[in-house]
């Protein structure tokens, strides 16, 4: 079944290059009335801008065939792009919560809560009990801000840099009832527009994956925080070294090259460079753990889940990139399986005084 979709997703990616290349020939193409007196240069400029379109476009597909690393200014405007154009399909598909599931049991069918339950499981683990002002560092289109809103009856900010994802968090909060506690807007987690000191539980599940500067980011979770304030934090992360071992093996960073061209992810860490960011920042409680067989069915039920007319049409429809992080499950699925990418959860509380 796998081999089957990689063919059907890598037609899809063949098909979408073809139409970005094609529609922009024609787009650029257009017959311009004719003028002995410009007839000369308006050609020489269309031909030129054909060159351009057609450079620039192959130099996207070289570099994603050779899995060029992408600068901090790509990254930003590449994960804006991307959540823009598949949220919708996302939540189409699979609803309001942007993350992995809960599967415990391993055997359970019902996705949607194995997600909500992620959630509630994730904040047992963090010994978390009550929250008053909660920050969502990578909100998506706001599942979890609203979930915990609802769960501790306190107020919600959800940051991501998709204008979609902000927009349609909005709209769902006022639909449920609760755009008076829970607001969503577009920033960047590295420079967060909030004051130091102000909440009570810093949140971010599944976003840490997207930061170019870990050190940064959670230089950040901690200023946010109010001093004794809880930091939970979701990542996805590459396995912890072993004894004697300076970097990954060739062929694993190979892989994992190729998935942060999918996704637009810079270069990984593992889950105790966190901890060790952590220990630097003073925290206390510290506690960390791999929650990788938790939620090992969910990349095969979203596997699964494009499996249908409606689905393999909504991923046509949002484009190369969308297909692309598509197929991209599939080396997702083999990183776990092979132990190299694991689901880290870590957690601490900010130091009362600062250091």
């Amino acid at each position: 079944m796998l081999d089957s979709l990689r063919s059907c997703y890598l037609l899809l990616l063949l098909f979408c290059t073809q139409k970005v290349v094609v529609g922009w020939v024609s787009s650029n193409n257009v017959r311009q009335p004719f003028s002995t007196t410009s007839a000369s240069s308006s050609g020489s400029s269309s031909s030129s801008n054909l060159k351009m379109g057609v450079s620039a476009t192959m130099r996207r597909v070289r570099d994603s065939v050779l899995s060029k690393e992408r600068s901090r200014k790509d990254l930003k405007i590449g994960i804006a792009g991307f959540y823009d154009r598949s949220s919708k399909l996302w939540e189409n598909v699979w609803g309001e919560h942007m993350h992995h599931g809960y599967y415990i049991p391993a055997d359970r069918t019902d996705h949607q809560q194995a997600q909500v339950d992620l959630i509630d499981e994730v904040l047992k683990w963090g010994d978390v009990t009550e929250a008053t002002n909660v920050v969502d560092v990578g909100c998506g289109i706001g599942g979890s801000s609203r979930h915990i809103a609802r769960k501790y009856n306190c107020k919600a900010n959800g940051i991501t840099l998709s204008p979609y994802q902000s927009s349609r968090g909005n709209e769902l909060a006022k639909e449920q009832g609760l755009s008076d506690t829970v607001s969503f807007q577009v920033a960047d987690a590295l420079e967060m527009p909030f004051s130091d000191n102000s909440f009570d539980l810093v949140w971010s599940l599944e976003s840490g994956e997207h930061m170019p500067d870990k050190k940064k980011f959670t230089d950040e979770l901690f200023r946010v925080a109010v001093p004794g304030g809880r930091i939970l934090l979701v990542t996805w992360c590459h396995r912890d070294l072993g004894e004697g071992e300076t970097s990954l093996t060739k062929k694993e960073v190979k892989l994992l090259a190729r998935i942060n061209r999918a996704y637009y992810l810079p270069k990984w860490c593992s889950v105790q460079d966190y901890v060790d960011l952590m220990k630097a920042k003073g925290a206390s409680d510290i506690k960390r753990e791999d929650w990788s067989y938790v939620i090992a069915p969910f990349w095969k039920a979203v596997i699964k889940s494009s499996l249908n007319l409606r689905s393999l049409f909504g991923l046509l429809k949002s484009g190369f990139s969308t297909i692309r992080g598509a197929y991209a499950m599939l080396l997702m699925l083999r990183g776990f399986n092979t132990g190299l990418i694991k689901f880290g959860l870590i957690t601490c509380t900010k130091p009362k005084v600062s250091m």
